[in-house]
């Protein structure tokens, strides 16, 4: 269930931080609202790497589409193996 609370909470901050864990976001409302996120910094930089990841892997589906496929014998080969 995710952990909700209006951004007043934030006047004693140390204790909303306590609550914040790995996959355990502290969601802050504003005017009942969704507004802010808090986030372990481990976690930021898990997704981040998860959007460059797919931005690459779109790159090479994009560049298979326009220049097509490799079959399993030449991804193989390149490889070395």
């Amino acid at each position: 269930m995710p952990n909700i609370k209006p951004i007043s909470d934030l006047r004693n901050y140390t204790e909303v931080l306590k609550e914040v864990s790995y996959n355990n976001p502290v969601y802050l409302t504003r005017n009942g609202r969704g507004e802010y996120a808090i986030i372990k910094v481990e976690e930021l930089d898990k997704l981040r790497a998860m959007v460059r990841l797919m931005a690459q892997l779109e790159e090479g589906e994009k560049s298979a589409r326009e220049k097509g496929w490799l079959s399993a014998d030449e991804v193989e080969a390149s490889l070395g193996l």
